[in-house]
């Protein structure tokens, strides 16, 4: 990327004109769903006992054909000197270091068809990313900030992130209600329907969604809390593919299938237009229903996701790196040595949460892949657990403010391992060796809503064997997060 200045500058740019926009805004906030809609991330909801209830910079129309938002986000991260003997070329700097990242998306979305059983959106965002990770983003499995573009040259020219045309098929006349938001403009949908979205798109913004860690703008922060670690999903270096996500929406459950290009390198920015030969394809069903049945009130909501994916990819694999390196073939394990087209990588996750009381939540993830081909698009885990929560300020007359705590362990195979204490270096990590122990992460956070649409969070990660490794660390990473919702 380039300097810092030349970031800032490029950033401006992108907030003045979030700023200009939303003087003519016309749709509601761009955080969060309904409850008949895809849960989205969820933004705090306003109460009788909010005495700022507008969660926007900006009121906006409630209802228009049109629609206009923007968010912007500024995080700054530190860590202090920790122990390690030894780091490799893709190590967490064991030295003292902060770094500043810096995000600005401008949402646009139009109602070509009004009708709400056969509704048609328009969507298009426009995104500016600059600044940096602690150590560029290397080093850590479950990274700590998910704002941070892993490759630093792409600099911070604003960029199409998503172009998508959102149709809805009505299977009933019964309307329930629907917050309009930046992936569907309707404020009304059909109980029972067929939605597709096709275009340019982050697979997230639809899959493995969870209310309680999926939004790193106002929950969490760190990669493998936020999302599954062990779903590779399809995905250039910023995070966005094209492809389709087809979703059936009932009254309690939904089932979804999405369709995208894969890159054609690891972590690379091009993606591989040949479908047949490699593609990343999902499958996701998810019931809403409380999880603990009789034990607790019949209106605490809960949900249950199982996600399944398989991609077919230029991928390697890692047995075949570490055999080439001990036979004497290559000079060091380099997997990319190794490559086949069509290789196939599978997974599975489960994804849960559930109200305990109005006010405290509980979720967490378990996700699992076959850990043989390498580590292609997202992060550098073959395995992962995650248990946390969060609890509402309403207590303490801070309705829209947010406690959360939350634990995540991330591992790789065998295949994996042997593979970086060889020397071998994935897009993410290599020490040079490894002394390999599961990647611990305790996370909390405290988000405050101070004005409007403006919040400030203060954020603590606790990583136990950083990348894998007992011989390094242990870290604390503190963050600062300021958000604006526009």
């Amino acid at each position: 990327m380039t300097r810092n200045h030349a970031r800032r500058g490029c950033l401006a740019g992108t907030l003045a004109l979030l700023f200009l926009a939303c003087n003519f805004a016309t749709a509601q906030s761009v955080t969060g769903a309904g409850p008949e809609q895809t849960p989205q991330p969820d933004a705090p909801t306003p109460s009788p006992e909010s005495t700022d209830p507008a969660l926007t910079m900006f009121p906006h129309w409630e209802h228009s054909r049109f629609f206009i938002g923007g968010q912007a986000n500024i995080i700054l991260q530190a860590h202090g000197p920790f122990h390690s003997p030894y780091e490799g070329v893709n190590s967490l700097l064991p030295r003292g270091e902060y770094k500043t990242s810096l995000l600005g998306t401008l949402y646009l979305g139009a109602q070509v068809v009004t009708n709400p059983k056969f509704a048609l959106d328009a969507l298009f965002d426009l995104e500016s990313a600059g600044g940096r990770g602690d150590s560029e983003a290397l080093g850590l499995a479950g990274f700590t900030n998910l704002d941070v573009v892993r490759n630093p040259n792409l600099g911070s020219t604003p960029y199409m992130a998503r172009v998508q045309l959102h149709q809805t098929i009505g299977f009933t006349s019964k309307l329930v209600e629907n917050t309009q938001s930046q992936f569907s403009l309707g404020t009304e949908v059909p109980e029972r329907r067929l939605e597709f979205h096709i275009g340019k798109m982050s697979l997230p913004d639809f899959l493995d969604i969870n209310s309680i860690g999926s939004d790193s703008h106002l929950q969490f922060m760190n990669w493998t809390v936020d999302n599954n670690g062990a779903w590779d999903y399809a995905a250039d270096t910023r995070g966005y593919t094209y492809g389709i996500v087809s979703e059936y929406d009932d009254k309690v459950w939904s089932a979804r299938y999405a369709l995208a290009l894969m890159p054609t390198v690891a972590n690379g920015i091009d993606l591989d237009w040949a479908l047949r030969r490699a593609s990343g394809q999902n499958w996701e069903f998810e019931l809403r229903k409380p999880l603990l049945g009789s034990l607790l009130p019949p209106d605490r909501k809960g949900t249950v996701r199982v996600l399944s994916y398989v991609n077919h990819a230029h991928m390697g694999l890692y047995r075949d790196a570490n055999r080439a390196f001990l036979a004497g073939e290559d000079p060091t394990p380099d997997i990319k040595l190794h490559e086949k087209f069509s290789a196939v990588k599978y997974g599975f996750g489960l994804n849960f949460e559930q109200e305990v009381t109005k006010d405290l939540r509980v979720f967490g993830r378990f996700g699992w892949n076959e850990g043989q081909h390498e580590s292609f698009a997202y992060t550098e885990v073959d395995q992962t657990v995650e248990f946390g929560g969060d609890y509402s300020g309403r207590g303490w007359s801070r309705p829209n403010d947010k406690v959360g705590l939350v634990f995540v362990s991330n591992a790789i195979k065998k295949d994996h391992q042997e593979y970086l204490k060889l020397g071998g270096l994935g897009f993410l990590l290599g020490d040079g060796k490894l002394n390999y122990a599961r990647e611990d992460i305790l996370e909390s956070y405290y988000n405050l809503h101070t004005w409007r649409g403006i919040y400030y969070a203060l954020d603590l990660q606790f990583i136990e064997h950083p990348g894998y490794n007992q011989d390094r660390g242990p870290v604390l990473v503190e963050s600062v997060r300021m958000h604006v919702d526009f």
